[in-house]
């Protein structure tokens, strides 16, 4: 929609938290998101593409890296030190996805680290009662790694402010879509 601002980084979290205030469900989610996030990287790295080489192979941007670029991008422009924490986390994962693309079988491996990471998001939402955040905005897939990292730091006691200011608002949104649930089954 042209004229509508992108979302606060404030405004996304505690929209994704308001579906995952369940601890067992956030711990699912620390071991099907990066499960998930390593696949699709695979995934992209078998795209016979690249947009930048040098005569290193090292130095190249192919598929994979240009999301990675453009993926923090998006998220500089909503936090810039969560997206300091999401590049430190997004190197090996496309450094190792980028190897493994370079074996025999690669695309199986992508599928089934794919799908296993989603046995793990499905379990915790089964804890959670309550739909994936991406099912109303897909938007929200993107904030999953946004949101990992942010409670990463949270449990270090970094960004305590964030954690502060997202957690009450996550908690109202969720008490909204509880008493929703409730009207529509009236």
């Amino acid at each position: 929609m042209r004229g509508e601002q992108m979302k606060s980084a404030e405004e996304q979290l505690s929209t994704y938290k308001s579906v995952h205030l369940n601890p067992k469900n956030i711990r699912t989610h620390f071991v099907g998101i990066p499960l998930i996030i390593w696949s699709l990287f695979l995934l992209l790295n078998l795209i016979p593409v690249n947009f930048f080489a040098l005569d290193d192979p090292a130095i190249s941007i192919n598929v994979a890296g240009a999301f990675t670029i453009g993926v923090l991008i998006y998220y500089i422009s909503l936090h810039v030190r969560l997206a300091i924490g999401l590049t430190l986390f997004i190197i090996p994962v496309l450094y190792t996805s980028h190897l493994v693309a370079q074996s025999q079988g690669a695309i199986w491996i992508a599928l089934a680290v794919f799908v296993i990471g989603w046995v793990f998001q499905l379990i915790g939402h089964k804890y959670e009662k309550a739909k994936p955040a991406f099912v109303d905005d897909l938007n929200q897939l993107l904030i999953g790694p946004f949101f990992l990292m942010a409670e990463v730091y949270f449990m270090l006691g970094l960004e305590r402010a964030l954690d502060e200011k997202i957690t009450p608002m996550a908690v109202d949104k969720r008490r909204l879509l509880e008493a929703e649930r409730r009207a529509a089954r009236s």
